[in-house]
């Protein structure tokens, strides 16, 4: 709600107070083979990435079913992405595609919206994720903010100032282009020229991500001074998901001959 969506158009609800998500979830996973969820790259990055080796849990492996899940139950046709979340509604489609091959057209092919930036990346250049710990959270405080930005990874052949950079594989450089935009091409030039240093950089993204997060900041104190205003709308929200999301199950299970 701090960022935008107002709850009179978009249903704000918690997952976990609509049960037919799980119900979809386990009935999708009875027809999604083990090999496709294999080859999702998000899931070989993160047992890469975090060097899970055998310990990997049937959660992670499973968790794009739960993702097709949480769309389907709602018939959606449309889906708001980001760039590495690609294969995921990808395998989605496929799973849709599978079920209604199998059960009738129940429930529709959701299509990827991606936005003017699809891939927002890290603090240590890989993409963004929790994961990873290299967010820079919404609901950060200014110093923790400038915090982070200032310990963000740039371009390694940049380490003076007067080193020539190479801006398009910069993280720093990627933000600029998103809340700095005017500014972004200018510092393109000056960081290739090595007129521009890393610290100098990193100070301006910092104060222009802070004037672009003000606003959010704001509305977020506003919000959590009045907890029940927000409990009430995620308890109507609840219950407006619920109701489409039944109806989706009812014809779910029909078809099943459940």
């Amino acid at each position: 709600m701090a960022s935008g969506l107002d709850p009179e158009r978009s249903v704000l609800f918690v997952q976990s107070e609509v049960k037919e998500h799980a119900e979809l979830h386990l009935l999708l996973s009875m027809t999604t083979p083990v090999s496709w969820l294999e080859r999702c790259p998000t899931y070989k990055d993160q047992i890469r990435e975090l060097n899970l080796g055998e310990s990997v849990g049937f959660g992670l492996l499973g968790y794009p079913v739960l993702q097709a899940a949480d769309i389907a139950v709602y018939r959606a046709d449309t889906v708001p992405i980001g760039k590495d979340q690609l294969p995921h509604l990808e395998l989605a489609r496929e799973m849709v595609r599978r079920f209604n091959n199998l059960y009738g057209p129940v429930l529709p092919e959701p299509q990827a919206k991606l936005s003017e930036f699809p891939y927002v990346p890290g603090t240590d250049g890989r993409k963004m994720s929790k994961s990873y710990g290299n967010t820079i959270d919404l609901a950060d405080p200014p110093d923790v903010v400038r915090k982070k930005v200032m310990s963000m990874f740039t371009d390694p052949e940049k380490v003076h100032l007067g080193d020539k950079g190479h801006p398009d594989r910069c993280p720093v450089y990627a933000l600029h282009q998103a809340v700095n935009p005017e500014r972004a091409p200018e510092i393109h030039g000056t960081c290739e020229s090595g007129e521009l240093g890393c610290v100098a950089c990193k100070q301006e993204l910092a104060e222009k991500l802070l004037a672009y997060l003000a606003p959010l900041h704001a509305r977020r104190a506003e919000l959590a001074a009045d907890l029940d205003r927000v409990r009430a709308i995620l308890a109507d929200g609840a219950e407006r998901a619920r109701a489409v999301a039944a109806d989706t199950m009812a014809d779910v299970r029909a078809a099943m001959k459940l």
